[in-house]
């Protein structure tokens, strides 16, 4: 089964090939980064212009064509609110043109299933601005990867205190852009048995977003297209600045 993995919920862009479990290409894109790997794309480009080149430089390298493959995975948050939407948008398009299925899956699921071969408390954590992350904890038990919470938009306070209660006398590892953003303060309020996660050192996101999806494609559990929504957890800014708007008049 060929699924291709599609991430675009961060600065860093990715999208991966893998067939019957097996890695057969990905690349990467980071809109705050010169480096490109030669992809066609402009410097701190937006998903728009970031997904489709990211798409083809998989395939070329794959040497396979759209129409060879069996679905499409793709995560849906939380995260940028254009990001996951313009992805979103474009894989419900190729699906419906190709008629293949597809699978949403959760970004910090995503993030955290890229901690490999460690029985520790795990929290995948995305910088959601505002002084706020998206966290969620997660543990492997017996190499399978299991939820211990829900997705949630939270300050570091409260993300620190989440983590705090679920530690076991063990470590922790923090992986996601947020683990990079407050680095420091996660060190400083966890101690020396905290390990923040370096992005050179894990898979892309869209490669366990695909592998994640693929024990659910060609089964009821993959996604309905009409249904199949970003995971926002929050309104968006221009959301927000309408409602005040009509509070306010």
């Amino acid at each position: 089964m060929r699924i291709l993995g599609i991430d675009t919920a961060t600065t860093t862009a990715s999208v991966a090939l893998i067939d019957d479990h097996q890695p057969v290409a990905e690349k990467f894109y980071n809109r705050n980064s010169e480096v490109s790997e030669n992809l066609a794309i402009a410097p701190k480009g937006n998903p728009a212009e970031i997904i489709l080149p990211l798409i083809r430089a998989v395939l070329d390298q794959a040497k396979l064509c759209l129409s060879e493959l069996d679905g499409i995975a793709v995560s849906i948050g939380p995260g940028s609110f254009t990001g996951l939407r313009i992805a979103l948008a474009t894989v419900k398009g190729l699906a419906y043109e190709l008629g293949i299925p597809v699978v949403g899956i959760s970004t910090l699921h995503a993030h955290a299933s890229r901690v490999c071969d460690t029985g520790e408390l795990i929290c995948a954590m995305l910088d959601a601005r505002k002084r706020e992350v998206y966290a969620a904890l997660f543990r492997r038990v017996n190499g399978n990867l299991m939820r211990l919470s829900d997705d949630g938009v939270m300050s570091m306070t409260n993300a620190i205190e989440m983590i705090q209660s679920a530690r076991q006398n063990d470590g922790c590892t923090v992986i996601g852009d947020g683990a990079q953003a407050y680095d420091k303060v996660l060190l400083q309020s966890l101690g020396a048995r905290l390990r923040i996660a370096a992005e050179t050192e894990c898979s892309t996101v869209a490669r366990r977003v695909a592998e994640l999806a693929q024990t659910r494609l060609g089964a009821p559990a993959e996604d309905d297209l009409a249904t199949l929504v970003p995971l926002y957890l929050r309104s968006s800014e221009a959301q927000s600045k309408s409602a005040l708007s009509v509070l306010t008049c």
